[in-house]
């Protein structure tokens, strides 16, 4: 989240710990870890900055 937010990045931050749906929303990526990022569609598991950056255009 400090990364998004230092480059002025707008993000909806959901926690599964909290939330059913957010969690159920993790679980039908068929992801078991966490961060998961999804931007445009596009798959991010774990802290892929290289990644952000790249589907970001930072």
């Amino acid at each position: 989240m400090e990364f998004l937010s230092r480059h002025g990045v707008v993000f909806t931050n959901k926690n599964i710990r909290e939330d059913p749906v957010a969690l159920q929303e993790v679980i039908a990526t068929g992801s078991t870890s966490t961060p998961t990022t999804i931007i445009d569609g596009q798959l991010i598991i774990g802290f892929d900055q290289r990644r952000l950056k790249e589907l970001l255009n930072l």
